[in-house]
């Protein structure tokens, strides 16, 4: 009888700007391939990870979360050390925060039942030299009310095809529900946070470009129910540069498991930022 796999489940953190997103890629280098490499530095055999989300060139993660199966036979220290042994096989800006096993079925994308963004807007003519790679520079005042009253408008489950960039396929699945959608500021800093039961290829960008947009004064606050209802990306605002974007995290149920109900087919929950 074969011995089943150890499945665990990998919760990562990196600094996005040196990478092409997370994705092992033709051209330029993933995060996911760096870790799949430090694998098999650590294991001496070839595993796939198979993640949460995408995280597009540029953005960040706090909270990116995967799983690999490792063979047992393989698997010849202890599970506390995992993540601190893969640490060593990999860049500073790539950390894996924590390795727990999990049962066999677990699976980092299909049991997600939503994720958190986090947005940073560093709002002073003069950029912060510390955050170049970790925020936006928007140099012009931003009407905090404004973009707050915006943000409340998109709350709820709608349809967000306006504020997702448009990719060579159509996605077939475009409705999504946004439980948190706010802005705060400390100083000059502003932090956009957006947390919904899964996104659409740029949508968390073209959400805090168009709330920037109405804080210019360039949209209005009470226009964001006409742009969701448009359906067209054409008519949202701008896409938000990717610098400023974590995946801060990814939820799942408590006790960790869940599955789609029997005959439900969900949206899917990739997360192509």
């Amino acid at each position: 009888m074969q011995t089943p796999h150890l499945r665990f489940k990998l919760t990562l953190a990196y600094d996005g700007t040196a990478y092409a997103g997370w994705q092992v890629q033709q051209t330029g280098t993933g995060v996911q391939e760096l870790v799949e490499h430090a694998l098999g530095r650590l294991l001496g055999l070839s595993l796939r990870l198979h993640s949460s989300s995408r995280t597009d060139a540029g953005v960040h993660a706090l909270g990116m979360v995967a799983h690999v199966d490792v063979p047992p036979e393989r698997f010849r220290l202890p599970a506390r050390k995992f993540a601190l042994a893969l640490n060593a096989h990999l860049p500073r800006d790539i950390r894996v925060v924590s390795a727990t096993r999990v049962a066999p079925d677990f699976h980092a994308r299909f049991w997600a039942r939503g994720k958190e963004y986090r947005y940073f807007v560093w709002n002073h003519r003069v950029m912060n030299p510390l955050l170049r790679h970790q925020a936006w520079h928007v140099p012009t005042p931003l009407d905090l009310r404004a973009m707050r009253a915006a943000a409340a408008g998109l709350l709820g489950r709608h349809d967000f095809r306006s504020f997702a960039a448009n990719r060579r396929y159509r996605a077939e699945h475009t409705v999504r529900e946004l439980s948190q959608c706010s802005v705060r500021r400390q100083g000059s800093l502003l932090t956009f946070t957006v947390r919904a039961d899964g996104f659409l290829y740029k949508m968390c960008r073209g959400i805090v470009g168009t709330l920037v947009q109405v804080g210019q004064g360039k949209i209005d606050a009470a226009g964001v129910q006409t742009i969701l209802g448009h359906c067209d990306r054409r008519v949202a605002g701008m896409t938000a540069p990717a610098e400023g974007l974590v995946l801060w995290k990814v939820f799942y149920p408590a006790g960790g498991r869940s599955l789609p109900p029997a005959g439900d087919s969900p949206a899917p929950l990739v997360t192509d930022e």
